[in-house]
């Protein structure tokens, strides 16, 4: 590894790395922020209660007198703070999680190479004296000097250093990971390491702000402490070569704002383009990581969240509204397409068929998060009964709701219908479905977020392939919001 790592030379593992870091931390700061605007409150409960929020980043406040949705809490952050900006959730999630994915192979690659390379011990603190040190060299720069130099770096910076590569960037990603669905329904466990959703949530967020913060300070010392031989240390590991290391060290911040800039227009002008380019390295890894994962949920009655909030507004159609009226009487839930037995089921025919309960998080694409009781009967009992044909590999939910003057409709594979906790729900923490959260019938699959589940149910079709519906991408929200066909985080 040593001999390999001097036939590239020093820059070529360590300034570019460094670059790489700056890039990818950066857009990932910014889609963050654009995530966050979607629901720009944050939680440490998991029932995400209005008023328990500790931080508010909108004037908004939710009315009493009208019916009021997770939708219309969301803002819209400038594109010169978030990436894009413009309340554009989609394209946030898929540049934060194509960032991610370079940026952890970026900090593997960085990490073997300072091990294999022997450089680990500039880096990694081999001796207790380095805290008294490091005491020191904090008092110095409080008085606005500079300590002596270290080999390159003092005893502060060499603790800040390996607290970020050795604590700081594994909470980032550790954190990441609680609130993905998928792993929080697999792993309960593992969500209470941090507890819980949102408070794994407020602590990816102070993280960021830490990594926003040791940026600064890190670029502010570079610059004043000795620029010249910083850089040549940053780029070369040693000190030479200085005016080349500085103006490789500048052009390279150039590129870092020019890519910036161009990402954030290109994306705003180009969002099918983004969404299909950024989808293509991002679906085959979510897929691969989160798609087999079953939920494995087992929530008690006292964990059931005192408040839930409603996402997306009833449908206005007068069918819809006289089905309503008629105590969904005369509803019937169709179940046709590439299957052997078409069915058409009412709502007494569902209760009729085996009952299954379960109490489970639910995990809103915007960011909150609340716990429910859903009783109903599973998906896969209905598969057995209408016998979908062995071409059949997607179903097709549909809704009676229309937005933007499209059926509101979402696709699952054979595989995540079949999940054990995936249902069709009639019941609602032990009473029937209220029209708000979906009445008569809505979709739950538990290791995805919300926007899959589709609410006011009037059929489900078996279908070969989805790319013949809609826009071809799986979903309306997929369709019109440009997110990902892959929700499992």
């Amino acid at each position: 590894m040593e001999l390999f790592a001097k036939a590239l030379g020093f820059f070529h593992w360590i300034g570019i790395s460094h670059y790489l870091n700056l890039l990818l931390v950066g857009f990932m700061v910014r889609s963050g922020l654009e995530i966050l605007s979607a629901h720009p409150k944050l939680y440490w409960n998991d029932g995400s209660r209005p008023g328990t929020e500790w931080l508010r980043l909108t004037r908004k406040k939710m009315p009493t007198d009208r019916l009021w949705t997770g939708a219309d809490e969301e803002t819209a952050f400038p594109s010169f703070i978030a990436l894009p900006g413009k309340r554009n959730l989609g394209m946030g999630r898929h540049w934060h999680f194509f960032c991610a994915i370079f940026w952890i192979l970026n900090g593997l690659v960085y990490v073997s190479l300072l091990f294999g390379t022997g450089e680990w011990r500039r880096l990694v603190p081999t001796s207790w004296r380095l805290f008294p040190e490091a005491l020191r060299d904090a008092w110095i720069y409080l008085h606005l000097h500079a300590p002596p130099a270290g080999h390159p770096y003092n005893a502060i910076q060499q603790l800040t250093y390996a607290g970020v590569v050795f604590f700081l960037a594994p909470l980032l990603i550790l954190t990441g990971a609680a609130m993905s669905p998928a792993v929080a329904a697999r792993f309960p466990w593992y969500l209470r390491l941090f507890g819980g959703r949102q408070s794994a949530r407020s602590i990816h967020f102070l993280s960021l702000l830490a990594m926003v913060g040791f940026t600064i300070v890190h670029i502010l010392l570079v610059a004043v402490e000795d620029f010249p031989r910083n850089m040549a240390w940053i780029i070369h590991g040693q000190r030479s070569r200085e005016k080349l290391a500085v103006w490789i060290g500048l052009s390279g911040l150039v590129v870092v704002l020019v890519l910036h800039i161009w990402a954030t227009l290109f994306t705003l002008r180009r969002r099918r383009s983004v969404q299909r380019g950024l989808g293509w390295v991002i679906e085959p890894v979510r897929r691969a990581l989160l798609h087999h994962l079953t939920s494995r949920q087992r929530y008690t009655k006292d964990d059931v969240s005192p408040f839930f909030r409603i996402n997306g507004y009833p449908p206005a159609s007068a069918e819809y509204q006289k089905l309503a009226d008629g105590g969904f009487a005369q509803w019937r839930l169709s179940v046709n397409g590439l299957v052997e037995h078409p069915l058409e089921l009412s709502l007494d025919d569902l209760r009729a068929l085996p009952k299954q309960t379960q109490i489970t998080k639910h995990h809103c694409i915007q960011g909150w998060s609340a716990v429910g009781e859903w009783t109903g009967v599973a998906v896969a009992d209905v598969l057995d009964r209408c016998r979908p044909r062995a071409d059949a590999r997607y179903l097709v939910f549909r809704g009676f709701d229309e937005r933007d003057g499209r059926v509101y409709y979402e696709t699952l594979d054979l595989e995540l219908a079949r999940h054990p906790q995936t249902i069709l729900a009639y019941e609602m923490n032990g009473a029937p479905l209220t029209i708000p959260h979906g009445a008569p019938l809505r979709l739950r699959v538990e290791t995805q977020l919300g926007f899959k589940m589709v609410k006011y149910l009037r059929s489900i079709e078996l279908v070969d392939d989805y790319r013949q519906l809609g826009d071809g991408r799986g979903g309306f929200r997929e369709d019109t919001q440009f997110y990902g066909a892959e929700a499992g985080i």
